[in-house]
């Protein structure tokens, strides 16, 4: 699963699905032993975060969420994906 993005411990991560298994456009953010699915515009899916990277994550969300538009559908289509800024 290509990493879009890396700060304060949380990476951020979008699946590579040919044949468009998933409907909904998500990435995965990881922190530790915790994983939380959200929606490009920022809404938790699934699993659980703590708090404040949480936090953290929401507001790099909002902050990328027309980059992330743009990585899923490269992604989506076979091509290749773009890093995109961590926050500092």
């Amino acid at each position: 699963m290509p990493t879009l993005s890396m700060f304060y411990g949380i990476l951020i991560k979008m699946y590579r699905e040919l044949g468009g298994k998933h409907n909904m456009p998500h990435v995965h953010a990881e922190y530790g032993e915790f994983e939380a699915v959200y929606s490009l515009d920022g809404h938790l899916i699934e699993g659980e975060l703590p708090r404040k990277q949480r936090k953290l994550v929401e507001a790099w969300i909002a902050l990328h969420e027309d980059e992330l538009k743009a990585n899923w559908t490269l992604l989506q289509s076979g091509e290749e994906f773009f890093k995109i800024q961590p926050l500092q």
